[in-house]
């Protein structure tokens, strides 16, 4: 969603201003058009040859910029930009926005665009509290801003507090919320599956398999971007939680078919992407298995877990499966595919693709032959299956 698009950077007079080098630095990586508005503050903190240099583009720095025949100041910036971030927004900057204040080349930008805005605060712990400044957070939320709320850690004065500016992956992650907001599957709630289950054998041992998720975190994020509600059901993995995206994290496969029952009841799509351990040992151990003298086996008796996506079956859920073979790829999927009702499989070599970040996948559907993809990237495929979900939702819609 942020390749193509054009942003507006606004860098207000705080300490953390050195962090927006970054963040504009990861914009134009992202392939966005990205136009800085820097306040006479912010450039006693960072110079605008800085963002120059990273954009290749005129950093906006004067109110009172000539008006030409082809650029009318802060009219031509705010109306062809695509979001309007702030960040960092200091106490002041957002006073400012809240009051509707136009006496500086941001709050121009911001009373004159239609674009969405968002607002990165950032400043001491004690000032964010201040009764004002949540008073003007609130009035800026109820007109619709996204703000994303500072995080706590060490703060510029050494104290420990709520004020450090977010992480730019949650900063980036809003902007690509208010950019696929009226994406193609905006309005739609969707489940997705991400991850191995651990099935105790006593406190510290589990059996599991080798999953790190990545293919069910890249789908959530990509169904996020194009505008759908998503919920992200993870069993364990080393992966952040995808911006835009609620994710509940679980432990065993039980959990994950509570949790996907609840999450999936009005929900329009379920992407099974998790690799559910199949067997969970009957009787887990309440202490730790200590081996014992000339012992030379250990016999767990295993137990069948539930088939999450054979049984969960609401009236209009469309359900899209993973089959990860290492034998007889295609027949495997196409029993899948039809003993679980799906509306799609993706099927995928299990050696090959765990742990890897390429999959070369073959999507099936009950009414079309199996289409095998090239060796792909997995943020590709996921899009690929972006597009595949939508044509299967749009052809129930009409």
């Amino acid at each position: 969603m942020i390749a193509g698009s054009r942003i507006a950077l606004a860098v207000t007079g705080g300490i953390a201003a050195y962090k927006a080098a970054d963040l504009c630095s990861r914009l134009v990586q992202s392939g966005a058009e990205v136009e800085v508005i820097m306040t006479a503050a912010a450039q006693r903190f960072i110079t605008p040859l800085t963002f120059n240099a990273i954009t290749r583009r005129t950093v906006h720095t004067d109110s009172w910029a000539e008006w030409t025949s082809d650029a009318a100041g802060h009219v031509s910036l705010a109306s062809r930009i695509d979001a309007l971030i702030v960040a960092p927004a200091t106490a002041d900057s957002i006073a400012r926005l809240a009051q509707g204040r136009a006496d500086d080349l941001v709050g121009l930008v911001a009373l004159s665009t239609e674009a969405p805005l968002i607002v990165a605060p950032a400043m001491e712990h004690h000032m964010w509290r201040h009764p004002a400044t949540q008073a003007n957070a609130t009035l800026l939320r109820e007109r619709g801003v996204i703000l994303v709320d500072p995080e706590h850690g060490r703060l510029a004065s050494g104290a420990t507090g709520e004020g450090r500016l977010a992480d730019h992956s949650r900063i980036i992650g809003a902007l690509r919320q208010v950019l696929g907001a009226h994406g193609v599957l905006a309005g739609r709630s969707i489940v997705v599956t991400a991850g191995g289950t651990h099935e105790a054998i006593d406190p510290v041992r589990f059996i599991g398999n080798r999953s790190t998720g990545q293919m069910g975190y890249e789908i959530a994020a990509t169904l996020a971007d194009r505008g759908a509600s998503v919920t992200l059901v993870s069993g364990p993995t080393a992966l952040p939680d995808p911006p835009g995206v609620e994710t509940i994290r679980i432990e065993s496969a039980a959990e994950m078919f509570e949790t996907v029952q609840r999450a999936t009841g009005a929900a329009d799509v379920l992407v099974m992407a998790a690799a559910v351990a199949d067997f969970r040992p009957a009787a887990p151990a309440t202490g730790k298995i200590k081996k014992q003298p000339g012992q030379e086996t250990l016999d767990i008796h295993l137990v069948r877990n539930p088939d999450i996506l054979a049984s969960i079956a609401y009236p209009g859920l469309l359900k899209i499966g993973f089959a990860a073979e290492t034998e007889d790829l295609i027949a495997n999927a196409q029993r899948k595919l039809r003993d679980k009702g799906l509306a799609m499989i993706i099927a995928n070599d299990a050696v090959a693709t765990i742990g890897s970040p390429d999959s070369q996948a073959t999507m099936l559907r009950p009414d079309a032959p199996p289409h095998q993809l090239p060796l792909l990237p997995k943020t590709e495929l996921a899009g690929l299956i972006a597009d595949e979900i939508a044509v299967l939702l749009a052809g129930i819609r009409s």
